[in-house]
């Protein structure tokens, strides 16, 4: 399959996939989760448990096999949902990790009444809860059982954290969905915006010192699909999309 054409170069380069570890500090290639078809379709999903499409794990499969030939993988973890943790079973394995570690704060942000509508519908079903999953106000909750930015920001950066204190010295990767890992990036450089939304089966490569100190050494980086579709819209990767 062809990819599309509007893949989305490194916005800062190659170099935390080449460079040596530091003892100091824990390398996290962060990946989003293989398409599915409800990222096609345009359904927000939030924390419902959706499978990977056809393409998807194509996606999974692509990034692997990557990943499979550059510096060692320590430790693979992932959320718990299923698109996400069925993609890190496809690295795990090609990278010889025997294990996939679950970890819930790495999941979707909750979508509230929302989770399972049609994007496109959604405004009319629900205005109040559409009102807030579009809005840029951090603290405020999507009616329905929701999540607000902040606090899929908290847990997500803590999630990571904990992550890179046991893995100093590691290189590990990190499965999860594209509002967390919106997060993350805000967490690591909170005065850039994050260059567009998420791609699935994207590679973005933090480095987090042992003072808490966060780096992003490359974003955003799908050459690895030059053979498998992906979405030109990046349904679902981003805080306001779900």
């Amino acid at each position: 399959m062809a990819a599309s054409r509007d893949s989305v170069p490194s916005q800062y380069g190659n170099g935390g996939l080449i460079e040596t570890i530091g003892p100091k500090y824990a390398e996290i290639v962060v990946i989003r989760h293989g398409e599915t078809e409800w990222n096609a379709d345009r359904r927000i999903q939030g924390q419902l448990d959706v499978n990977l499409s056809d393409i998807g794990r194509q996606q999974a499969f692509a990034v692997a096999d990557r990943l499979s030939r550059e510096p060692k993988i320590s430790a693979v973890y992932s959320s718990d949902l299923k698109r996400a943790f069925d993609t890190a079973e496809i690295i795990a394995k090609s990278c010889r990790v025997l294990e996939v570690i679950k970890d819930l704060d790495l999941r979707e942000r909750h979508c509230g009444a929302l989770q399972g509508v049609l994007f496109p519908e959604a405004a009319k079903i629900n205005p109040e809860a559409y009102k807030a999953l579009q809005s840029d106000q951090d603290d405020l909750e999507i009616p329905g059982g929701g999540e607000s930015f902040n606090q899929l920001y908290n847990r997500s950066t803590s999630a990571l954290q904990r992550i890179a204190k046991k893995h100093r010295g590691d290189r590990v990767v990190v499965v999860s969905h594209g509002a967390a890992i919106e997060a993350l990036h805000k967490r690591a450089s909170p005065s850039e915006n994050c260059h567009g939304k998420v791609r699935n089966a994207s590679i973005n490569v933090f480095h987090l010192s042992d003072e808490d100190e966060w780096s992003i050494k490359s974003w955003g980086d799908v050459s690895h699909l030059k053979q498998t579709e992906f979405l030109e819209s990046v349904f679902g990767g981003d805080r306001k999309s779900g």
